[in-house]
């Protein structure tokens, strides 16, 4: 794969079907055995798996949650790849506007700065690490623990 092979996986294929809220493409990206962890804060780390053991979380389980209480928009990316390792990251500016049925829809729009690491294998991602910072958070917990999603709970 060439540079632009993966800011295509990563930007159009992966975050813009999150967009199109189309789950089957979205896992459509993964490696039949990823992960993803997402990292914020203080707050435990969560893990989802393309193949979840007892206990763990299924991949598509943290897109059902977002895209069933969000419009998401993802913009400003800057990306850097590593073509001989299989690596990119990507810093980009997340958008998050409630839908009107939300639990969520009092929080408002919410504005995330996230950096994503991919661990891709063979033109997919099989180790995706999330990390998210919530400017609107900074002043203390909020209704949904400082999580903007409120999602994963702990």
């Amino acid at each position: 794969m060439t540079r632009d092979d993966y800011v295509d996986l990563v930007e159009r294929r992966y975050f813009g079907n999150v967009v199109l809220a189309d789950i089957p493409a979205v896992v459509a990206c993964f490696t039949d055995d990823a992960s993803v962890t997402i990292y914020h804060g203080d707050a435990a780390s969560r893990l989802f798996k393309a193949q979840p053991g007892a206990g763990e979380t299924p991949l598509p389980r943290f897109f059902e949650h977002l895209l069933a209480n969000y419009e998401p928009g993802f913009t400003e990316f800057v990306h850097y790849v590593d073509v001989a390792n299989e690596r990119c990251a990507a810093m980009f500016l997340v958008t998050l506007t409630p839908k009107p049925d939300s639990a969520y829809r009092d929080a408002g729009v919410q504005r995330l700065r996230n950096c994503n690491f991919f661990r891709c294998r063979d033109g997919l991602i099989h180790e995706m690490t999330i990390y998210y910072s919530n400017p609107g958070a900074a002043g203390g917990a909020d209704a949904h623990g400082s999580r903007p999603t409120g999602f994963p709970q702990a």
